[in-house]
């Protein structure tokens, strides 16, 4: 069984006092950040770029997870490889050619990772899913934090599992959008492997406590 791992959203951290959380995480064993990218076009809001993740790169050595919710992702895979990503998740939807997107960032020794919408099937990945390292299931409409989790990725989840389950993989199952208290628990139940929480962490007065108690939910 993999081990299951809180990945906490950084778009959603104080980037103010953005050091001093990332230690605070990494302090108490954080294994995973997630870093999302918004270019204003493949989704409405702006995030950061490769100078950003270099910068947390440099102020932590817990893995950095870059999900690239951007248009022409081939053009900045190697930005983001150099700026210190471990892993790269580009949308399905966003890869002309996903085949030769899924190599490009095989050649920069990163581990590759495909993320679909919620109005997306699942059986969009069955040629691909021995390709890659990850499927990122989004819960919520990419581009926004703070939205309301869509009880129906339960179900996509599910499918995920059964296609890798199926095809003998390793494949892990990461799900971003709405995690809280509430849904975690369903979540991991249906074969979830990493969770990935903005606000509920971020928002809490104690984020450590938050992370803590999110991760022996699922323990």
């Amino acid at each position: 069984m993999k081990a299951k791992i809180i990945a906490p959203s950084l778009l959603s951290a104080d980037f103010t006092n953005l050091k001093k959380q990332l230690l605070d995480l990494q302090n108490v064993g954080c294994k995973l950040f997630h870093c999302d990218v918004m270019d204003g076009y493949f989704v409405p809001n702006i995030s950061f770029g490769p100078s950003i993740i270099s910068q947390i790169h440099k102020s932590t050595t817990v893995t950095l997870d870059t999900h690239l919710m951007i248009s022409n992702p081939d053009k900045y895979i190697s930005n983001f490889s150099k700026a210190g990503s471990s892993f790269i998740t580009v949308h399905y939807e966003a890869c002309e050619n996903i085949l030769a997107t899924i190599e490009l960032i095989k050649n920069e020794n990163v581990k590759v990772g495909i993320s679909i919408k919620p109005d997306t099937p699942v059986s969009v990945l069955e040629n691909i899913i021995d390709k890659v390292d990850l499927i990122l299931i989004m819960s919520v409409h990419p581009g926004f934090g703070g939205q309301s989790f869509i009880p129906s990725s339960l179900n996509k989840i599910i499918e995920v599992k059964s296609l890798i389950e199926k095809n003998n993989l390793n494949t892990i199952i990461e799900v971003d959008g709405g995690i809280n208290f509430e849904n975690i628990k369903l979540v991991s139940d249906a074969g979830a492997d990493i969770f990935v929480a903005g606000n509920t962490i971020f928002k809490n007065e104690n984020i450590v406590e938050a992370y803590l108690s999110l991760l022996k939910l699922i323990s």
